[in-house]
């Protein structure tokens, strides 16, 4: 009786932990403050560089000391660019599904529950993550200063939901 009640409570707090993540009201805009949605407004901007390859502005918006880990390795801003430049990735859409921000002084953490088409390889794939970014506020202005992808568990949804292979980031 002892085990099977222990049993009970494990399983029980698994699902609790299964079922965690983060909040991502994406859809109840309600309670963002001025400050968050500067950043909502940004990171969807940031997309958007993304797509049209714009390392100008990318540039601008990167720290110099930004990191990016993808799920083929880690590296720094110049690296990004360059590989944003030269269509070694090309993030072509981010279709994003949720996002919050939490700011700590002069930190923000976002959160995106995307999916990513990209070109990796000259392969279109698409996969599903969530993308953490982190913002430093200086001199007024916010820069990244790390762009993290983790992959999800969950079926794309883009394109009803077919999903090429997985792309190498």
């Amino acid at each position: 009786m002892k085990k099977a009640l222990i049993a009970l409570l494990l399983c029980i707090g698994i699902v609790q932990l299964s079922n965690a993540q983060a909040k991502l009201p994406g859809t109840a805009t309600a309670g963002t403050t001025k400050e968050e949605q500067e950043i909502l407004d940004l990171s969807k901007t940031k997309w958007q560089w993304m797509a049209d390859k714009n390392v100008d502005a990318l540039k601008g918006l990167f720290d110099d000391k930004c990191v990016f880990v993808h799920m083929g390795g880690s590296w720094g801003k110049t690296q990004e660019l360059n590989t944003i430049k030269g269509g070694f990735i090309w993030y072509k859409k981010a279709e994003v599904y949720g996002a919050s921000v939490n700011i700590f002084g002069n930190t923000a953490i976002l959160l995106n529950d995307i999916d990513l088409l990209a070109v990796v390889g000259g392969n279109e794939v698409v996969h599903a993550f969530m993308v953490t970014e982190v913002y430093l506020k200086e001199n007024g202005k916010w820069k990244m200063g790390s762009l993290t992808f983790s992959t999800l568990l969950r079926p794309v949804k883009m394109n009803g939901g077919s999903q090429p292979q997985a792309p190498q980031h």
